[in-house]
């Protein structure tokens, strides 16, 4: 049996943190249309929105844990890198809603995503700041491979764990963006 050596298990989590910090959010948040998010708030409301992408996390989280250890090496970096995307769509959504404007800019989105998991956001988007979310996502993965290596379990955990992320977060970013602006068409 190998051993797994924790010490270079710890820097490869720091160096995929490191790459993703680097230009992986920047590119998820790059091909995120933010006009067909303003659409779908303004067609499905906000909390159903949110509760879209909740399901669409939740729909990538079953697949990656449907066949056990099969499904779960092949699927996890697509399930992540689709959990950060319904992350960033219903985000988004919150701060169209709150500021009655869709166009957001990277480093005010990334601002909020930080505070929202609760890493220090200063005034200026840093690298290193860049790295401690990169590196929180890394390890709420991280959390959830192995209770997915069990085929039917995994499903049913990998959904339901994708699902819940996403709406406790979004209503954590609710509650840091306050009361919506009201416009009134006159």
């Amino acid at each position: 049996m190998k051993l797994i050596k924790f010490k270079k298990l710890g820097s490869d989590i720091k160096l995929q943190a490191t790459k993703l910090a680097d230009s992986g959010f920047k590119r998820i948040f790059d091909h995120i249309d933010q006009l067909k998010i303003k659409k779908g708030v303004d067609t499905l409301g906000l909390d159903k929105f949110i509760n879209q992408c909740a399901c669409m996390a939740a729909g990538s989280g079953a697949i990656s844990g449907s066949g056990g250890m099969i499904t779960l090496v092949a699927g996890t970096p697509i399930d992540f890198v689709n959990l950060i995307t319904q992350q960033f769509r219903a985000t988004m959504a919150i701060m169209y809603y709150n500021k009655g404007s869709y166009h957001i800019t990277y480093e005010e989105f990334m601002a909020l995503v930080a505070t929202s998991l609760k890493v220090e956001a200063g005034v200026a988007l840093s690298k290193t700041m860049m790295e401690g979310i990169a590196e929180k996502m890394l390890m709420i993965l991280g959390t959830r491979t192995a209770e997915r290596l069990v085929p039917v379990v995994g499903a049913v955990i990998g959904g339901t764990t994708n699902y819940l992320f996403i709406k406790r977060m979004a209503d954590q970013v609710k509650k840091m963006q306050g009361d919506p602006i009201v416009i009134q068409v006159s």
